[in-house]
């Protein structure tokens, strides 16, 4: 019998996997945040990162704090400080760049392969088996 899973963790799954979508998953949550000022969805970005690396406390011990720091800093709805948030990003493996805005690609330009709710198959189930998608 196939046994199916939750979206929240085919997502955990695949950032637990590619180094490269969590690089441009937490871009999308920065992107976010930059243009609407949505704290929490960055946080959610940077904490759905951080449970594919292991976990709240297996982040925390790498970076030398307590895990209930985190938990605190994930549940609260203001900025983390720059200073934080850098130890954070660089345990996961990323690190925040400063550039012009007239060279930086808007998340228009790129291509996340997201189909529009209108098109998605109502039937789409996702499975932990080796089939992948059906």
């Amino acid at each position: 019998m196939t046994e199916y899973q939750t979206w929240h963790e085919y997502l955990i799954q695949q950032l637990a996997a590619d180094p490269e979508k969590r690089v441009s998953y937490l871009d999308v949550a920065l992107e976010e945040y930059q243009e609407d000022g949505d704290t929490p969805f960055f946080l959610l970005g940077i904490q759905n990162v951080i449970e594919a690396q292991g976990g709240i406390s297996e982040v925390a011990k790498k970076i030398d704090t307590a895990p209930q720091v985190l938990s605190e800093l994930f549940s609260s709805e203001k900025a983390p400080r720059l200073d934080t948030l850098n130890t954070i990003l660089q345990e996961l493996g990323c690190r925040l760049s400063i550039q012009s805005l007239k060279d930086a690609q808007p998340s228009a330009d790129k291509d996340y392969s997201v189909s529009s709710r209108e098109n998605a198959d109502p039937n789409l189930e996702i499975s932990t088996g080796n089939s992948g998608i059906r």
